[in-house]
């Protein structure tokens, strides 16, 4: 059942991407650029998500793991309701860009399925064998993202608001599986015995992870590698249509072959990997490929509008940031006790919305500047996570490898400050 939610989580989740820019530039005001707006709604979503993360993280650490999930589903499908009625309403009510801002901020603030999944597998995983199973969940990452954007693409051709409520009706029955079906992973004893307004507050918590030994290092690397990630997703569809004029099947159609290299990646090559390589190999790896993808659509935002750089590119990007991100986030959980799974999957995915506050923003201020501004930027970041993680200290599970010791470096899942 955990695969099936994952599954249509993901599914549900990607639909709409191809889409997105169009139903936007159908109810945008005068003013402004389309790569603005689509930065505002994306911006405003994950702020409300960034506060609302160390929140649901630390219930699904004292209350379990289905809630959190449920939230989120349901949350989706109302969010993605109103956005649909934003769009119905293009061109007859002018205040219709605000109903699509409602809408993803009500997805925003109930944003905590993932996370909770992530720790959900936390929980039945032993610590060897996270970064191989979250490499499974990359997979099913992977079908999702080969299904979604196709199956939006193809939904558009009917109609673009159809992708959206497809949406809002596959997040439903992610909340109605997981209520009638998805048994609680999170046992009682290993859940955190109070919840405090101070350690759900997202500074605190971000103070906290920022001064674990243990955490800092790889942190700052997974924000490194998130900012560039971030720029793509958030400008893919804007740069396909401005440098080689491609449709939103083109662009669905690319995605899906993204999930394609996912589930071969993660699903079957990743434990091969970790076991030839470690999680340090696939971590930087993973950036070297990454890097090369950016450095393609660079190019191509640069001065060649050919679309061959745009699919290589793309393909490369995915094809890095799956097996990095995955193998990241096991040996991350790996490096805080078991009642602090929750709380680390909302240190992560509240650092990915506040990278998701401010660079959809960014992205739509610097692709006015020049289009290939974003991506020269997200090489050098690219070049930067290296060097971070080239430095940090970790273990290799999956190879039965410890990392030698370093001074202030912790070699243990440091105590947990949350029990009791």
């Amino acid at each position: 059942m955990l695969v099936a939610v994952t599954l249509l989580n993901v599914v549900g989740m990607t639909i709409v991407l191809p889409i997105l820019p169009f139903v936007v530039r159908d109810v945008m005001p005068s003013f402004g650029t389309l790569a603005l707006w689509v930065g505002l709604l994306e911006a405003v979503n994950a702020l409300c998500a960034f506060i609302a993360a160390p929140i649901l993280g630390g219930i699904s650490d004292r209350w379990g793991r289905r809630p959190v999930i449920v939230i989120g589903a349901f949350g989706a499908a109302v969010g993605f309701l109103v956005f649909a009625l934003g769009g119905f309403l293009a061109g007859t009510f002018s205040g219709a860009i605000w109903l699509l801002l409602l809408g993803r901020i009500i997805q925003g603030v109930t944003a905590g399925d993932m996370p909770a999944l992530f720790a959900y597998v936390a929980d039945i995983t032993p610590a060897n064998q996270r970064a191989k199973r979250y490499g499974m969940l990359g997979a099913l990452t992977g079908i999702g993202f080969m299904i979604g954007p196709a199956l939006g693409g193809l939904l558009a051709t009917h109609s673009i608001d159809l992708p959206v409520l497809a949406t809002a009706g596959v997040a439903l029955t992610v909340g109605v599986l997981t209520l009638v079906a998805l048994p609680e992973s999170h046992v009682p004893e290993n859940r955190t015995a109070r919840l405090t307004v101070e350690q759900i507050h997202p500074l605190n918590v971000f103070r906290e992870a920022f001064a674990r030994p243990s955490l800092r290092m790889l942190l700052s690397g997974l924000l490194l590698v998130a900012i560039p990630f971030s720029f793509f997703v958030n400008n893919y569809s804007v740069l396909a249509m401005d440098t080689v004029n491609w449709s939103p099947t083109q662009i669905g159609l690319l995605n899906s072959c993204i999930g394609v290299l996912d589930i071969v990646i993660q699903g079957v090559l990743l434990g091969i990997l970790l076991k030839w390589v470690g999680e340090r190999g696939v971590i930087l790896g993973g950036l070297v490929v990454q890097a090369t993808g950016v450095l393609l659509l660079a190019l191509l935002a640069s001065a060649f509008n050919d679309p061959w750089l745009l699919i290589m590119g793309t393909l490369m990007l995915g094809a890095g940031e799956g097996p990095m991100t995955a193998t990241l986030n096991g040996v991350l959980s790996t490096s805080v006790s078991d009642d602090e799974q929750g709380w680390l999957a909302g240190v992560t995915q509240g650092m990915q919305n506040a990278v998701g506050v401010v660079v959809p923003l960014a992205v739509g201020v610097l692709y006015g500047i020049g289009i290939a501004v974003p991506y020269w930027i997200a090489l050098v970041l690219l070049c930067a996570a290296f060097v971070v993680l080239s430095r940090a200290a970790f273990d290799s599970p999956s190879r039965g490898r410890r990392a030698p010791e370093r001074p202030g470096a912790a070699t243990e899942p440091e105590p947990s400050l949350h029990r009791g």
